[in-house]
Order: C-alpha cells, then sequence, then structure tokens
C-alpha cells in the first residue's frame, strides 16, 4: 500500500510492488534415485513461501520449487487411486502441488477512478495436496514363476545383480534388476517375486508382484522342473501362472506401449535340469509346451548350461519389440490431449440452503471465492472493492434471482468456514459514489463505486463502527433466527387462545 514521496509531492503517486509467487511441489525422474524409501521416512514436504511486495514498485521474490526426486518408474496417485501421473523418462517432471500466486500491490490496483489505492490485495494459499507414490519396475524382461523355481539364482548367474538366495519360498521380497549382455545386444531383466494361484486376487503378495511386469517387453516363465510337491508339473505350472497375468491383466485393463499383456511375447525356460530325473521331466513337458508356440529353453542356474542360449533368445525378443515399438503406426499411437480450463458459461452458482427454521444463500465459484481470499478485512477500502468485483461478475443479480432480500444471510464458498454477511443490495453506482451522490447501500455485499469518497483505506459503504467479525455475524444471525421463531410460536398460541385476530379478516 506504499505511496511514493518525492519533495514538494508528499503522495506522488501508489508504488506497491506485487508479491511473489509460492513455490511448488514438483517430482522430477532422476535415473539415480532407485528407491522411495526416503519419502516414506518424511512424508511431508513444503515448498517455500514467496515474499511480500515493498515500495518503489519493487515486487517480492517468487518462494522456491521443492523439486523431489524420484525413481524412473513411479506412478503418482490419489489416495483413492486415482492416477495422477506417470513418470517414465529421465527428466519427466509432474507439479504435484502449485504454488499460491502473489498478491496484487496497490501500483497495479491504480484506474483513473482509483488513482491511490490505500489497499493492497492479498495473495492465494498454495495447494495442500496428499499422494501416493508407487515404483513399478522398468525392465526388458520379467522372470515370472512359483516361489523358489530359480529366479534369483537364474538373474544372478546371467547378470552382476547379487539378490538374496535361499532355500525357502518368498525368499525375495522386492524386484531385483539386473543387466544382462547376449551377444551384441544388452536387456535388463527384473527378478519379480513367487507368484501363488490367487495372486490376482490378492493371495500371498501377488497384487505387490504382478504390478511390477506391467512395463516389461518379454515375460520369461521360469518353472521349476525338480519340484517336489504333489499335483505340480512344467505344464501345470505354466497354466496356473497364466491365469494369474490374464486375471490381473483383465481386472485392471493393464496395456503396454504397443501391445495388451497377454500379447507379449513369451520364454519358457525349463530350470533346475542338473537335478537327477528333472532333465527327463523337461524332456517329457517340452513338446507340449512348445504347442503353446513360444521357445522352450532347459537350462541350470546351477551348472550355467543352456544360459547362454536363453540369454540370446531374450535378447532377440526384446529387440523386435524395440522395433515394434519404433513402427508402429501415428494413428494408434497414445496422444497427449491438452484440456484448457473452461470459460464459457457461469462462473459462480448461488443457492438456497434451509437449516431448520433458518435459510442462507451460498455462493460457489473459483473465481468469486478467490476474490475474497485476496481480500484484506480489515481494510474498508479493500471490502469496498471486493463489493465492486461482485457487483460487476453478477452475483448481486443472481442473490435477487434466488429469492434474496435485505437482511438475509450469505456466504460466499463453503457453509462451514466460508466468508457470512448479512445481504443489503446496493442503492448507489460507482459514478454517483464518485460524484458525492445517492446513497451508498450494503457495502459488504451489494455493488459499490470505483473509487471511494474519503481517506485512503477507507469507503464510505462500509462504516467502521459498525464492522462484525464472521463469528460476530453468525452468531448473532442465530439469535435473530431464534428470536424469529420465538416470535411465531407466541404469536401462533394467543391465536389458538382467541387472544389475537388478523387484520386481514375484518
Amino acid at each position: 500500500m506504499s505511496v511514493r514521496r518525492e519533495k514538494f509531492k508528499p503522495l506522488a503517486g501508489p508504488d506497491g510492488g506485487d508479491g511473489g509467487r509460492g513455490g511448488s511441489i514438483v517430482f522430477e525422474v532422476d535415473p539415480r534415485v532407485t528407491t522411495l524409501l526416503g519419502y516414506h521416512h518424511t512424508p511431508h514436504q513444503r515448498a517455500g513461501n514467496g515474499r511480500g511486495g515493498e515500495g518503489s514498485c519493487r515486487d517480492g521474490a517468487n518462494g522456491e520449487d521443492r523439486v523431489l526426486k524420484v525413481p524412473d518408474g513411479t506412478v503418482v496417485k490419489e489416495p483413492d487411486g486415482t492416477v495422477l501421473a506417470d513418470l517414465v523418462g529421465a527428466g519427466t517432471t509432474f507439479v504435484a502441488a502449485a504454488g499460491g500466486t502473489g498478491g496484487l500491490g496497490n501500483a497495479a490496483l491504480a484506474s483513473p477512478k482509483r488513482k491511490a489505492p490505500g489497499f493492497a490485495l492479498l495473495g492465494e494459499p498454495g495447494e495442500d495436496r496428499e499422494v501416493v507414490l508407487e515404483l513399478k519396475t522398468i525392465a526388458d524382461v520379467a522372470l515370472v514363476g512359483f516361489p523358489s523355481a530359480g529366479k534369483s539364482s537364474l538373474i544372478a548367474a546371467m547378470s552382476a545383480a547379487r539378490p538374496k538366495i535361499a532355500d525357502y519360498p518368498f525368499t525375495t521380497l522386492q524386484p531385483n534388476l539386473g543387466v544382462v549382455q547376449a551377444g551384441e545386444r544388452r536387456f535388463t531383466v527384473a527378478d519379480v517375486p513367487g507368484l501363488i494361484p490367487g495372486a490376482s486376487q490378492g493371495k500371498g503378495l501377488g497384487l505387490e508382484f504382478l504390478r511390477h511386469i506391467e512395463r516389461t517387453a518379454v515375460v520369461c516363465h521360469v518353472i521349476d522342473c525338480a519340484t517336489l510337491e504333489p499335483g505340480r508339473d512344467p505344464v501345470s505350472d505354466y497354466r496356473a501362472i497364466e491365469e494369474e497375468l490374464s486375471r490381473y491383466a483383465e481386472d485392471l485393463g493393464i496395456a503396454g506401449a504397443t501391445q495388451p499383456l497377454m500379447d507379449r511375447p513369451r520364454v519358457i525356460a525349463l530350470n533346475k535340469v542338473d537335478v537327477p530325473d528333472a532333465q527327463a521331466l523337461a524332456d517329457l513337458a517340452r513338446p507340449e509346451l512348445e504347442a503353446f508356440g513360444w521357445p522352450v529353453l532347459a537350462v541350470s542356474a546351477a551348472t550355467r548350461a543352456g544360459l547362454r542360449g536363453l540369454g540370446l533368445e531374450l535378447g532377440r525378443q526384446v529387440e523386435e519389440g524395440r522395433s515394434r515399438a519404433l513402427l508402429v503406426d501415428d494413428s494408434v499411437r497414445p496422444r497427449i490431449v491438452l484440456q484448457p480450463r473452461r470459460r464459457a458459461g457461469e462462473e459462480f452458482s448461488v443457492r438456497r440452503v434451509e437449516r431448520g427454521q433458518s435459510v442462507i444463500f451460498q455462493v460457489r465459484g473459483r473465481k468469486v471465492e478467490r476474490w475474497v481470499a485476496q481480500t484484506d478485512f480489515a481494510n474498508d477500502e479493500a471490502v469496498g472493492y471486493l463489493a465492486d468485483r461482485l457487483a460487476k461478475a453478477g452475483v448481486e443479480d443472481a442473490l435477487v434471482g434466488a429469492g434474496a432480500t435485505a437482511g438475509d444471510a450469505v456466504v460466499i464458498g463453503p457453509l462451514e468456514g466460508g466468508v457470512v454477511f448479512d445481504w443489503e443490495p446496493s442503492l448507489a453506482t460507482g459514478a454517483e459514489l464518485l460524484g458525492g451522490g445517492g446513497a451508498a447501500g450494503g457495502g459488504r455485499a451489494g455493488a459499490g463505486g470505483a473509487g471511494p469518497v474519503g481517506p485512503r483505506g477507507s469507503d464510505p459503504r462500509v462504516d467502521p463502527r459498525t464492522r462484525r467479525s464472521n463469528q460476530q455475524r453468525r452468531r448473532e444471525y442465530q439469535e435473530l433466527m431464534d428470536a424469529k421463531a420465538k416470535a411465531r410460536e407466541e404469536l401462533w398460541t394467543e391465536r389458538q387462545h382467541g387472544r389475537w385476530t388478523d387484520p386481514g379478516e375484518d
């Protein structure tokens, strides 16, 4: 609200600067980050505040953005599961919570009719948001199979990864990534923790494990040919895992970049053929497995038998998948659709709300609620400026159309926590106020002039001696409603006893 002061010019014009915008919360993919564990320990993140404007038209500094580094493949969701962003690729960013815009100084509010505003607009609050971060592994090949099928041993034998290996089920509780070099081809392999029948419905840790295959280009079935569990064989294991993948893809509608999950190529690895009788079982099951149309290879993670052939086959499948992705027709590529915020139509709404015997008119709208948030209610001129904006936007006409009369309670914003006032239709226009004529109406909600008459920071439509807080207005409104109800009850009692007659009946 600064005013420039020079020699021989004590009031040389407004020179209050604007406030700086608040910082935003931004997620950015960083290849050097591999886990979300840091946000488990520090879940509350806050960006910097903007600084206030100063005299001599000096704008305040913007708040510093809080850039949060996340791994490649992080999905940002609402707590109810709504996906906000799928962050894939180094440098991909997403603004999870935008900082509020800065307020306007009186230099920006000056006009030919309001040459020296005695108020400034407050800055808007930034967004306060709760999000859920979920990491989905990004790999070219996913190793899937029953627990203890030898997936961790296989990835350890084919790459430099060193996952935990033990002789009990569910040793792997999180995916392990390994880089495999097969000839001239290099690709990444993900060791997906073991699956069991019913995993797609959440049995075991199925849903936690299945989500990691959503981004892979090739699915490699690792089948234990040395299992001693009754009722299990290579063919039944393959069918059981395929059934879980199909149900999971169907329930969640998962699709890859170029093809659905169930249409992606498969490779079947018959593992542990070094165990006695395992090679014979693998040879017996091979023809039936080849009937599914996928390559079948016998391997051993312990002796490394067949691993070179498995790596070459997986590399070939991965390269073909990458080529298909490059040759996809532009007409079927998913396109980013920009949807600008709608500006046509009503920008606010007015509705009549009955709460017991009382009636209140509620005004909702992003623009009008933003105007209220920007208003300093301790400054009468700022309140009058708000009245001008509301009248110009048509709020007063909408209240009349909704049936509001002088003295009715009006709330702008939510019923609980909004700004409450007693509505008094204005009887004067801005030009009349500036010219000194006309009777000023209720400046708290009605239309007003573009420039007040009187000292800076004051408004003739707002009497500072009668200014009340929202809490006082709510209390007075409730007391008025209680008095009306009591008077109505007494009137009804007198009429029932014949002590009162309606003058209209004479």
